[in-house]
């Protein structure tokens, strides 16, 4: 992977690591619905006018609005609201431990859809190694929850492993304000109704608010941008990988800023989740051309001096 590459996939660790966290403190004092419409309409109204300024905005989306509905209902309005609405019942951990398995659901939709994509050992080590890695991070954290929250994170998962997919396929060469600015603006549209009838009675407190605002601007507006321009730079298996880092992120923000115990789980895990992240997201290897196969007969030489194989 390129340098840039690697910029693009670290930033993408910290800033969907973060969200967890951000999710559980609003959800806890307002409505998943609330959640979802607040930073979708924060991300908008950031992106937008930037989105605007290039111009074509309105040729964009009549030539592609079939596909950018599909990433919208895909990547946003479901996946967001049953993100939101499970972890009203599971860990922070836990959902993080769930979506980590994006990059195995992704390679597998993107094998039944014929991509061209090759997934060599090495690849398939990392996935498996990062995997493991979140395993031994949030293992000691799980709490329980029912089955309806965690099937909300398994549509989670199917979504965000499928947007990526649609993205390469058919809205690559769509500028990518042009292409997340309308799709927030949509979902804001969608969740503004619901959003209304669950309007908090009183001020939420600062720390809902500093959420809210978080998820609308670091977590929804710049992470955009940045995933974006990781799949064109990755390809859709390779940028996912990044979901393995998150619950990393999320242990050493508590460690760092709250004072909580970084133990010898922790270490292990950060140590297979970097490894497991390197190892899958390596470019493949040159295929192999086809091998010369040596003639079993006898080779003759003409008198011109070519040989000639009877």
């Amino acid at each position: 992977m390129t340098v840039r590459g690697w910029l693009l996939f670290s930033l993408m660790g910290v800033l969907w690591g973060i969200p967890y966290l951000m999710i559980k403190v609003a959800v806890d004092a307002v409505s998943p619905s609330m959640v979802v419409f607040t930073r979708c309409a924060l991300g908008a109204a950031l992106l937008l006018p930037f989105a605007v300024r290039q111009g074509g905005l309105a040729r964009t989306v009549r030539t592609h609005w079939r596909p950018m509905l599909a990433f919208s209902v895909i990547e946003i309005i479901g996946p967001w609201w049953t993100l939101t609405d499970a972890e009203r019942h599971l860990s922070s951990s836990t959902a993080g431990l769930l979506i980590a398995g994006v990059p195995i659901v992704g390679v597998v939709l993107a094998r039944f859809f014929g991509d061209t994509e090759r997934l060599g050992a090495r690849r398939m080590v990392g996935l498996a190694l990062g995997l493991a890695g979140v395993a031994v991070l949030t293992a000691p954290h799980l709490t329980g929850g029912d089955a309806r929250s965690l099937a909300e994170v398994g549509v989670t998962v199917l979504g965000y492993a499928t947007a990526p997919l649609i993205i390469v396929r058919h809205l690559k060469q769509v500028p990518t304000l042009q292409l997340i600015a309308p799709c927030l603006a949509l979902a804001a549209l969608v969740y503004a109704p619901a959003a209304a009838a669950t309007w908090p009675t009183s001020m939420p407190t600062p720390s809902v608010l500093a959420s809210l605002l978080g998820l609308g601007v670091i977590c929804t507006a710049l992470a955009f941008v940045v995933f974006l321009e990781l799949i064109r730079e990755v390809g859709p298996t390779r940028s996912t990988v990044f979901t393995y880092v998150n619950p990393a992120v999320a242990v050493a923000a508590g460690a760092v800023f709250l004072g909580e115990q970084l133990t010898a789980a922790v270490l292990v895990s950060f140590a297979l989740i970097l490894a497991g992240s390197f190892l899958a997201t390596a470019a493949a290897g040159p295929r192999r051309g086809p091998r010369r196969v040596a003639w079993s007969t006898r080779q003759t030489s003409r008198a011109d001096g070519r040989v000639e194989s009877p």
